[in-house]
């Protein structure tokens, strides 16, 4: 490879999808290809570990891993925002200067639009690191009333985790010795918990009967009234609350909108090869419309197809190996034990869901997804 002219990988966001894939890149060529990997953010979060900040369980110092740990032969991670992306001309404007590119990878993941839910910005939401750290002071705070854990739309990112919401919300309450003074009401636009797989979401379902949690699916909160602590819902109901946790409506990010790559809020790409209307220029994560769901582990394995989709490129032999669109899912049922479910979305007619019932042993198996990607990327 001709080391002087070296190739010029350019990715955007430092997620599931760009950490993987920059790793990926650097272990097959190290240094004769110049990969550029750029972030806002100084650390990396498991998205699950949220929801343990926000129950007591960790704290977001433990949790975060900072960029400046993630060092690969061949890499640069800048720390600058994303202003404008010229996907034609593969050319990248960010705060701290312009960047050109032979690929371009866009991996920006999807953001919080807080305002598409009138109400929402005063209220509660435990998607991002600040909400969960917010409602971590304010949930101890709570001893009686009517909790309500409300998703604003769908899609949305890691499909359980509402779920797992309700279910460590009741534990935590259990806990403090308040429940029976408190009441939970789970609502979910989506018709089931997991609707690829519908041993998963009977499992859920009954968790919630068996916790007496209220699960109203196929429903949405459209609005939030703070004054009068009242949800409406899209089919005109009101809920009252004491305390809502939200899951806000999700989209890519404003910069990515204004590239005109976006169509009805996501990235169009060929769901198998993650390459976009434009030459040489792929989109993975959270923000690509592949029909897979929006989950670190689904973005880990798109970037794992584009990677080697680029290896094949650059060596020039043949092609890369496709996006098989399968994916693992822990789930928290509470208790200390976790369920885990097996997502395939391509290798069948339709999508199907392989479901492993909760236990404490594969708390095991979660722990050991985390720590292992922990040590891939950041070596610690």
């Amino acid at each position: 490879m001709n080391t002087i002219n070296k190739p010029r990988v350019l990715v955007l966001g430092a997620g599931f999808g760009g950490l993987e894939l920059s790793t990926l890149l650097s272990e097959t060529f190290g240094a004769d290809v110049d990969v550029t990997l750029i972030d806002r953010g100084d650390s990396f979060v498991f998205g699950f570990s949220k929801l343990d900040v926000m129950f007591g369980h960790a704290t977001l110092d433990a949790v975060r891993m900072p960029y400046r740990n993630f060092v690969k032969s061949g890499v640069r991670l800048l720390r600058q925002t994303v202003t404008a992306i010229d996907s034609e001309a593969r050319r990248v404007t960010t705060d701290g200067g312009v960047h050109e590119a032979d690929f371009l990878i866009v991996a920006l993941g999807a953001e919080y639009d807080l305002d598409a839910t009138p109400g929402l910005a005063g209220a509660n939401e435990f998607y991002s690191v600040a909400g969960a750290e917010r409602l971590r002071d304010i949930l101890p705070t709570f001893a009686g009333g009517q909790a309500l854990v409300g998703v604003c739309g769908a899609p949305y990112k890691c499909p359980p985790a509402p779920s797992e919401c309700a279910l460590m919300l009741h534990d935590y309450l259990v806990n403090r010795g308040v429940r029976e003074a408190c009441e939970i009401s789970f609502v979910l636009p989506l018709p089931s918990p997991v609707p690829p797989s519908p041993e998963t979401s009977r499992a859920l379902e009954a968790a919630f009967t068996e916790r007496g949690i209220k699960f109203i699916p196929g429903r949405r909160v459209a609005s939030i009234d703070n004054d009068r602590k009242v949800a409406m819902l899209d089919d005109g109901a009101e809920m009252p609350f004491d305390l809502f946790l939200g899951v806000p409506r999700h989209r890519v990010p404003d910069v990515v909108i204004d590239s005109g790559m976006a169509e009805n809020g996501w990235i169009p790409v060929n769901p198998r090869t993650l390459e976009t209307r434009h030459p040489n220029v792929y989109a993975v994560g959270d923000g690509a419309n592949t029909g897979t769901p929006k989950a670190g582990v689904f973005a880990e394995g798109a970037a794992r197809a584009v990677a080697s989709d680029l290896i094949a490129k650059l060596r020039n032999d043949g092609s890369g190996k496709q996006y098989d669109g399968f994916g693992t899912c822990y789930i928290e049922f509470g208790g200390g034990r976790i369920g885990k479910v097996e997502m395939d979305f391509f290798s069948g007619p339709k999508p199907t869901g392989t479901y492993h019932e909760p236990s404490v042993a594969l708390r095991a198996d979660k722990e050991i997804f985390g720590t292992s990607r922990r040590a891939r990327w950041f070596g610690t």
